[in-house]
């Protein structure tokens, strides 16, 4: 992510030269940190990851993003780059966050969204993108109808690994004539009602789909306690929780999780109550089994337990269909 953070930045200042840019919803400042502190703005209403980044005299304001703080902070210059990556999908009151937008954006200014898309969601069946804090998961197709009530439109789009499949969105003010609409728009607009994300039918069979997911999981969770097969969780994240609490999954078919989060440790899952313990390296005579409630970090985990594929350890997913690997 950091690396993410690092290369996109550096595209967007290369690209668009921007004197004054605001992040919404900028964390622990891995976006940030890539920019002159003079030139740019932080929105993170979480105090204590705010100041974060207030101690490397980043300008960081600990409010949500509404058009009050819009007009505060562009009273003597308006945005020329407005940023905003994972933040969206958490947003329930969209009305004023795009407000706030249109407000603080100068008229020739970018507007840069990014976060989990809708199509390989449905396409991997990873249903547990839909969680607590993901109010929202979009598809161009929403986004073009949401931006059009804001004379906003959508210019370019780029396909992302990160999250298990997401899009960055590059939008501009609908009367800026200074910025062409590239093809890579319409390609995502043709593919996403050739899927069907514009038909009801689409989400009914995905919904048939996730409910064959949760028997086949719970089948298999059965069959390796049955074995008498030690089955563990690798990353408590909130995607977890949702396939836990789905499938009813809990202590017994899973013995406890693992994760490198400090404030995660010696807690437990909300819901299904499976102990989270500190992160060590997985060996085989302790775990036969481990469960990735990480799994679109599947490739570096792969990596980092090498010694535990090598010795005949396996890691149970769910996406895009239940397996063991």
């Amino acid at each position: 992510m950091i690396d993410s953070f690092k290369k996109i930045a550096k595209e967007l200042k290369n690209r668009f030269n921007p004197k004054f840019t605001i992040e919404i919803g900028s964390n622990d400042g891995a976006f940030l940190f890539n920019f002159n502190k003079k030139k740019i703005i932080g929105i993170e209403p979480c105090k204590n990851i705010a100041i974060l980044t207030k101690k490397k005299n980043y300008k960081t304001i600990d409010e949500y993003w509404t058009q009050k703080l819009a007009k505060k902070i562009t009273i003597k210059k308006k945005a020329d780059l407005i940023y905003s990556a994972n933040t969206l999908s958490h947003i329930e009151n969209l009305n004023e966050t795009f407000k706030a937008i249109c407000l603080a954006l100068n008229e020739n200014g970018v507007l840069v969204l990014e976060g989990p898309s809708l199509l390989p969601c449905l396409k991997n069946n990873s249903y547990d993108q839909f969680y607590c804090e993901h109010v929202y998961v979009f598809s161009t197709l929403a986004l073009i109808n949401i931006l059009k009530e804001y004379n906003l439109e959508i210019f370019d789009i780029k396909n992302l690994k990160t999250h298990g499949g997401s899009s960055r969105y590059f939008i501009k003010k609908i009367l800026n004539s200074n910025i062409k609409k590239k093809k890579i728009v319409n390609i995502e607009i043709k593919k996403e009602k050739r899927y069907g994300l514009n038909k009801i039918s689409t989400y009914q069979k995905f919904s048939i789909r996730v409910r064959n997911s949760k028997k086949d999981l719970i089948s298999l969770l059965k069959k390796l306690n049955l074995n008498k097969k030690k089955v563990i969780g690798y990353g408590a994240t909130a995607k977890s929780c949702t396939v836990l609490n789905y499938c009813k999954i809990t202590p017994k078919e899973i013995s406890y999780f693992m994760d490198t989060t400090a404030d995660k440790v010696n807690k437990y899952l909300p819901g299904s109550k499976i102990f989270v313990k500190k992160y060590e390296k997985l060996k085989k005579e302790n775990v036969d089994v481990a469960f990735l409630g990480a799994w679109n970090f599947k490739d570096e985990i792969f990596k980092k337990e090498k010694l535990f594929k090598k010795k005949g350890g396996k890691f149970l997913t769910h996406v895009p269909k239940v397996r063991l690997i």
